[in-house]
């Protein structure tokens, strides 16, 4: 057997049948916050969770990462959980093909953070957390009721956390699945309304990404978008619909791209408009990048600007939906800047879904209030005014926009919740203490 911290490089369905065999259906990793060390729940996982504290590119001393491998089609599932002075961890689950251990970790590390600076920057009193499962190689997770069950799982799991994390709908996962997860906890959002929820968040974060948009236009003072060219990368979920609001609002261009022929022709069928042109890409295809406009938007998956492509980039503005657009945040931060590209912080403007959202417990009312001001103009917190505040200070300080709003998010952050305090360490040391994975 190879030493358990080279598991990271092996793939999710070897680790799972390592798992298996030992035993081991739930387990996890928490900083101790008297030495901060990563702490792991079973000795021999520890090696693992050394490795991942000795590299700090997606590690900042989070509270806590569980796990469990589902009783049914041994699915692995992850709830990562960053900082939650502000409240409960809060973000959706992604269900994704990873090749490794170690991209599957990384990437809910990733995104926990992200989660947690952009519930700050939207004012939402929720720390940061993000779900993982490992979609396997097989072809049975299409099976309605495979599919069915793995989601059901995922909510004894949550239910298992005891609310220090609070799951959602992400890439990979459909209302429908939201309302499986539903089943077996309290603890989620973006159930269907028929369930008394929010539904699919992905409309209004493409409003929000417009608004980013304008703010940066209007920071370049360059207009408004009217008579733009747009590069959409990605027709998924946000993608889709932020080019229908980019049409509404007149722009002269639209050029889009994604991996999934079904989503090119869904958006040529919904989109039969002269202004929208959609191809198909390969995964490492990066001549997207050279397509000359005013906005190059990211609306697929993470990492994508990077040196490579930040190169290739012919827009003056980079504004989309994905999440931690950045691969490496201080190298490419100042890359874009150095080429004098104005990045929009991705974090900033696709906080729509978790604010659509967020306050789904106390109800719903149509077109709210709540949610509306986020998208005006007016409200200090708004999309639009906290854009132009980051780039104003940006230009100020010479630094980058990821730079600034990652120190105005990690301040926030830190600001404990006005009624509960830092409950959700509280309940993570309860975890810790009453061994919660033998209750699986």
């Amino acid at each position: 057997m190879p030493p358990l911290s080279e598991w990271l490089a092996r793939s999710p369905e070897d680790f799972v049948s390592f798992l298996q065999e030992r035993g081991l259906r739930r387990f996890h990793f928490v900083t101790d916050p008297d030495t901060g060390r990563l702490i792991a729940s079973h000795e021999i996982l520890q090696p693992i969770a050394d490795a991942l504290q000795r590299d700090p590119r997606d590690f900042d001393a989070h509270e806590g990462m569980f796990f469990q491998v589902t009783r049914s089609h041994a699915t692995l599932q992850g709830a990562f959980i960053h900082r939650t002075r502000r409240g409960q961890a809060a973000g959706g689950v992604r269900y994704w093909s990873y090749d490794t251990v170690e991209d599957f970790v990384r990437d809910g590390m990733r995104l926990a953070i992200g989660m947690g600076q952009k519930n700050a920057l939207a004012g939402l009193w929720w720390g940061g957390g993000k779900g993982v499962m490992a979609r396997r190689r097989r072809d049975t997770e299409e099976d309605p009721e495979v599919r069915a069950s793995i989601y059901r799982e995922y909510g004894e799991f949550i239910s298992a956390l005891r609310g220090c994390y609070v799951t959602a709908e992400d890439v990979g996962t459909s209302v429908e699945d939201m309302a499986e997860v539903f089943t077996t906890t309290r603890f989620t959002t973006c159930i269907p309304p028929a369930l008394g929820g929010s539904g699919n968040p992905s409309v209004p974060t493409a409003r929000g990404v417009v608004a980013g948009m304008e703010a940066a236009l209007e920071f370049r003072e360059n207009g408004t978008l009217e008579g733009r060219t747009i590069a959409v990368q990605g027709l998924g979920h946000v993608g889709a619909p932020l080019v229908g609001f980019l049409l509404e609002r007149g722009v002269e261009r639209v050029v889009a791209c994604d991996i999934d022929a079904e989503n090119v022709e869904r958006a040529r069928q919904q989109f039969r408009d002269r202004r929208f042109e959609a191809v198909v890409v390969d995964r490492d295809d990066l001549t997207f990048f050279d397509v000359e406009c005013d906005v190059f938007a990211p609306c697929a998956t993470g990492a994508v600007l990077r040196p490579e492509t930040i190169g290739r980039i012919r827009a003056a503005i980079v504004c989309g939906a994905a999440n931690n657009q950045l691969e490496d945040p201080a190298r490419d931060d100042e890359l874009l800047r150095a080429r004098d590209i104005l990045y929009v912080p991705d974090f900033l403007t696709n906080r729509m879904g978790i604010v659509h959202c967020a306050d789904e417990s106390a109800g719903s009312v149509p077109h709210d209030p709540l949610i509306e001001r986020h998208l005006d103009r007016d409200w200090e917190h708004s999309i639009h005014r906290t854009c132009l505040r980051v780039l104003e200070e940006a230009r100020r300080s010479g630094r980058g926009p990821a730079a600034v709003a990652i120190e105005q998010a990690d301040r926030l952050s830190r600001e404990p919740h006005p009624i509960f305090g830092h409950r959700g360490r509280q309940i993570i040391d309860a975890l810790v203490r009453d061994r919660w994975y033998r209750e699986g």
